[in-house]
Order: structure tokens, then sequence, then C-alpha cells
């Protein structure tokens, strides 16, 4: 790939000419006279580029084999192989070649005019999710956020701060470590039941939108829970060694969080008409992949390919596999750079008319 010549978080305004002249991938349309100035990225380690590691934690992916075939083949705090969602948000819209993290002490003026990433992997809607793993909770991404702003204004002024914040992409992925980390592994099985517990997921989502929007944010996606029952850490966990398929109960879990979701979307954009808050489908997709994966060009997909596959994840994960494309997992919780490629493009395909106009086609 042209893009791994890229030295993603140096020497910004040399690699922007170099990715404008040199990318051939697939660039994602903004409809009309629409712009995107920027993509910022809240979350857990699905979309965590590097956050974690400036803080005390276990849950790290800043050594090899994460980051193979990442630019250089180095480790940078993906827990992917490579580039993971939000990279591919802003390669797709032809932004940049990937998200800084906001913590990276080497950030410029102009990563931050760009958007930069404040995710940290282990986190969770339940503030209970992150406090057990010591990494920044959503609230804590929220202030980071509200620093991001303070610098941004000091950069840009004020009236361009404003358009950057109501003209760029914000996206939130969370959600999965609350069920297997806060109710299943934890505490909150015996002071909820699924119903309650997810109701108690959707109002803390319904209250970070809110919050984003309260500090400028207009165009806010949010991805829905993917099929959690089949990683292959839950297979593992469930079925003792047994047939390795998903696990219905877990996937039941997060359809019930998806319906509620987009509800509270829906009721969102009916009380804020300047918002474009976006449900965005990470099940249906990756649930297709791992139900049919040659039509995708996979093989494997109830394992990872790091060590066993079966459940080593972060500081576990000490040795990989060498046919990573074959997989659909690159360790027992999170996708393959291919994988991701294949998920974000059609998320982005299917959902870029209604970041901008709210629907989806635009007149």
């Amino acid at each position: 790939m042209k893009m791994k010549i890229f030295m993603c978080l140096k020497l910004f305004p040399l690699l922007f000419v170099l990715f404008s002249s040199s990318f051939s991938g697939a660039i994602v349309k903004v409809p009309g006279n629409a712009t995107i100035p920027a993509v910022m990225f809240f979350g857990d380690s699905v979309v965590d580029t590097g956050n974690n590691n400036y803080i005390t934690t276990l849950v790290r992916a800043n050594f090899l084999p994460y980051g193979k075939d990442f630019i250089a083949g180095q480790p940078t705090g993906r827990f992917s192989n490579g580039k993971v969602p939000p990279d591919l948000f802003v390669e797709e819209l032809g932004i940049k070649p990937c998200l800084p993290p906001y913590l990276d002490p080497s950030l410029v003026d102009e990563d931050l005019l760009t958007g930069v990433n404040f995710a940290s992997g282990g986190s969770g809607y339940d503030p209970l999710t992150s406090n057990t793993l010591s990494v920044f909770s959503l609230s804590d991404q929220l202030e980071m956020f509200e620093k991001y702003i303070i610098k941004l204004k000091k950069i840009a002024g004020d009236e361009k701060s404003s358009y950057i914040l109501r003209e760029s992409l914000f996206v939130v992925v969370s959600g999965s470590n609350d069920i297997w980390n806060s109710f299943f592994n934890n505490l909150r099985q015996f002071q909820y039941d699924v119903p309650s517990y997810t109701d108690l997921l959707v109002s803390h989502v319904s209250s970070f939108a809110q919050e984003l929007y309260r500090l400028g944010a207009r165009r806010i996606g949010v991805f829905s829970m993917p099929a959690i029952g089949c990683m292959p850490s839950q297979i593992t966990l469930r079925r003792f060694g047994l047939e390795r398929k998903c696990v219905t109960e877990y996937n039941e879990i997060a359809q019930l969080f998806n319906k509620k979701l987009l509800s509270t979307l829906t009721s969102l954009n009916a009380q804020f008409p300047q918002a474009k808050m976006v449900y965005l489908d990470f099940y249906d997709l990756p649930l297709d992949m791992i139900s049919n994966p040659q039509k995708f060009g996979f093989k494997i997909v109830d394992k990872g390919c790091c060590g066993t596959g079966t459940f080593e994840t972060s500081l576990m994960c000490t040795y990989a596999c060498s046919n990573e494309d074959d997989y659909i997992f690159w360790d027992s919780f999170h996708p393959t750079e291919k994988a991701y490629r294949i998920l974000i493009h059609q998320m982005l395909q299917e959902n870029i008319n209604y970041f901008i106009c709210g629907k989806s086609f635009c007149s």
C-alpha cells in the first residue's frame, strides 16, 4: 500500500503534500459543496490510536506484533496489525493518512485543525468500565476535548474554530467493554438485568452526544455495538473449547442495545434540529463477513491471528501469524486492518449523506 510510505505523526505539513499527490485509494465523495475539515474520535480500543501509551494501564498495544503492518512496521498503540477505523475515516475522506492521538507530544497545529483522537482502550459508556482498567473514561475524553477547543481557538480564532466544530465529524465507539467487563465480570449483573443495563448505557450515550452538541459539534456518529458473541475471546469463554460458534445470548444483548441506540439518536435529532446524529451500523456487515467469509476474501473467522487466536489480546499478544489477510480478527477482540477497510468504506458510503443532509440523499 502506498500509504505505508508516510510517517503519520511527524512532519505533518510535508506529509499532507505527499498524501494529496500520492493517494490512490478509495475516497468517499462528500455531497454538494459540503466540507468536512476534521474528524474527532472518542471511545475504546477499537478506535484508540495511541492515547493509552501515555497513561499507566495494562491495556496497551504499543509493542509488536501490534502495528506490524502499520507505517514502517511500527507499533503505535493501535489494537490491530495496521490502521484502525479513525485512520480509515480520515483516509477515505481525503483529509490525512491517519488520525493521531490527542496526547501525542509531537502534535503540531495542523494536526489540531484536521482532527485528533481522544479514545482510550478499555473504556466504556459505564464509568465503572474505565475505572476498573485505569483508562480514560468518556468524561475524561470530554475534558480532553474541552482543552482541545481552547488550543484550537488560540490557533484558528473563534470564528474558524466554530466552523471546524460545526462541520467536522465526531464519532463515538464504545459499549462492548461494558457488557464483557462491567456486566458479566463485575458488579453490574447484580445491580441490573440486561434490559435495565442497556437502558443505562444508552442514557450515557445520550448525555455524551448532548455534551458534544453543547460544545459545538453538529455531525455526530455513534457506532452500534458489534456482534460481541462472535468475538473469538467470547466464544472461548462461553463454549469452553467446544464447537466454535457465535454466542447467541451475547449477540441478542447487542441487538437490544442497538435498537435502543437507534431510537435515542432519532429522538435527539428531533430535539436538536441543527444536529445530524447518525447511527453507524457496526453489527450487520461484520456478522455478514463472519457468516460468509469467502465473499469478502477471508478464510478464518473464529480465531484471531495473534497467538492461538482464542483469548490473547493486549499484553498477551506476543506473536502472530504470517497470513493475517486470511483473518477477520487480529487478536481475540479486534479486527484486522483488511476487515476494518471493508467495514469503514461501506459505512462511510452508506452514511455520508446522513452526516451532511440528515437523510439518505442530498438534493
